[in-house]
C-alpha cells in the first residue's frame, strides 16, 4: 500500500443501537478505524461482537428501525455515509463499495439467472447496454474461476456447488470495480478445500486488482494468512488494533491473548489441549461504562470496574484498550 497516503476509507466513533421489547442492545460503540488504499484489514472476535454490524452499519444496510445509527463519521473519500441522502447510498453500494455475504444460498436470488445478477449492478451503476454487460459478466465469471463462464450465465444458483456460489457472489462484488471490498465470513459454510481456493482466489485478484478489503472472520488462521492489520472486536468496541504480525507476535489484550490460545496447533506428535474463553460475550443494554471483558479477564482489578478503557498506542501502529496493559506498560517504564 501506498506510504502516507489518504484512508479509502475512515471511521470514526460510529455507535449503532438496537430497540427491541426489552430496552435497547449497543450494538456498536464508538468504533474508529481507518482502511488505506490496496489493504487488507481483518476483523476478528466472537460471534456477537460487533463484526458485521459495524460492516452493516457503514453502508446503510441494517433497517431502521430497529437498528439506530446514533453517531459517528463514516468518510469515503469526501462523502460522509453515515449523513448521506439514501440516493447516494444507493449509488455508493455495489459501485464503491463491493460486499461479499456469509451465505450465497441465501444473498442470491434463486429465481433469477447467475448472469442476470452480475449484469444488474453494471446496467444500473456502470450504464452498459445488455451486450456489454454480458461480455463483462463472462470476464468476471472467468476471473473468479468458474469454467465455461458464457454458459454459465444462463445457470441458476441451485446449480452451483456452494464454493462456486461465492465465487458467484465476489464476481457480483467485483462487477463496478469497487475501492473497497467487505467481505463479511465468506468461507464460514464451506469445506477445508474449498475455503483454501476462495483464499487463494481473492489473493490473487487483491494482487491484480490492487482494492482495499476487509475481512470480517473468527478464524485467526485464515487473518494470519492473508491481512495487512488486524482489528480486534469485542463487545462492540475495538479492543486492540496492530499490524498482523506484531499481534501474533506481541498480542497485547487479555482478550487477544485467549483468542490466540484457542486456535488449534499441533505440538511435537500430540495434539496439545484446545483450550477455551470461559463465560459468554456481554449484552449491552447500556452504553459501556466500565471494560466489556472484565467478567471474563483473569487480570481484572478495581478500575476495570469503574472506567471503560481508552485505546492507547503500545507500539508502532499497534494501539490497546486495556487498564492492565497500560498499568503494565508504565509499571516497566
Amino acid at each position: 500500500m501506498p506510504d502516507g497516503a489518504l484512508p479509502v476509507l475512515d471511521v470514526k466513533d460510529l455507535k449503532t443501537v438496537f430497540r427491541t421489547r426489552g430496552g435497547e442492545v449497543h450494538a456498536v460503540n464508538n468504533v474508529s478505524f481507518h482502511l488505506q488504499p490496496g489493504e487488507l484489514l481483518g476483523v476478528v472476535g466472537e460471534s456477537g461482537s460487533g463484526k458485521s454490524v459495524t460492516m452493516m452499519s457503514l453502508i446503510g444496510l441494517l433497517p431502521q428501525p430497529p437498528a439506530d445509527i446514533r453517531g459517528g463519521q463514516v468518510m469515503l473519500g469526501d462523502i460522509d455515509l453515515r449523513t448521506a441522502p439514501a440516493e447516494v447510498l444507493r449509488g455508493v453500494r455495489g459501485k464503491r463499495i463491493g460486499f461479499v455475504f456469509q451465505d450465497p444460498m441465501t444473498s442470491l436470488n434463486p429465481v433469477f439467472t447467475v448472469g442476470s445478477q452480475i449484469m444488474e449492478p453494471l446496467r444500473l451503476h456502470m450504464g452498459m447496454t445488455k451486450a456489454q454487460a454480458t461480455e463483462r459478466a463472462v470476464e468476471l465469471l472467468e476471473l473468479v474461476g468458474i469454467p465455461d463462464a458464457r454458459k454459465r450465465l444462463k445457470s441458476y444458483p441451485h446449480q452451483f456447488s456452494g464454493g462456486m456460489r461465492q465465487r458467484v457472489m465476489i464476481a457480483i462484488a467485483l462487477a463496478c470495480d469497487p475501492e473497497v471490498l467487505i467481505a463479511d465470513e465468506p468461507t464460514t459454510a464451506l469445506d477445508v478445500t474449498i475455503q483454501a481456493q476462495i483464499l487463494e482466489l481473492v489473493k490473487d485478484l487483491r494482487k491484480k486488482l490492487g482494492m482495499a478489503i476487509i475481512w470480517i472472520t473468527h478464524d485467526l488462521g485464515v487473518i494470519a494468512g492473508i491481512a495487512d492489520r488486524v482489528m480486534v472486536m469485542y463487545g462492540g468496541q475495538v479492543v486492540e488494533q496492530a499490524p498482523v504480525k506484531d499481534l501474533f507476535a506481541r498480542p497485547q489484550h487479555p482478550y487477544t491473548r485467549a483468542l490466540l490460545k484457542t486456535v488449534p496447533h499441533l505440538t511435537g506428535a500430540r495434539q496439545a489441549r484446545l483450550q477455551v474463553i470461559e463465560g459468554q460475550p456481554p449484552i449491552l443494554t447500556a452504553h459501556p461504562t466500565a471494560c466489556a471483558f472484565r467478567a471474563r479477564c483473569t487480570h481484572r482489578f478495581e478500575r476495570c470496574d469503574a472506567e471503560n478503557p481508552l485505546r492507547r498506542p503500545v507500539g508502532h501502529g499497534h494501539d490497546v484498550a486495556c487498564h492492565w496493559v497500560v498499568n503494565a506498560e508504565v509499571a516497566h517504564a
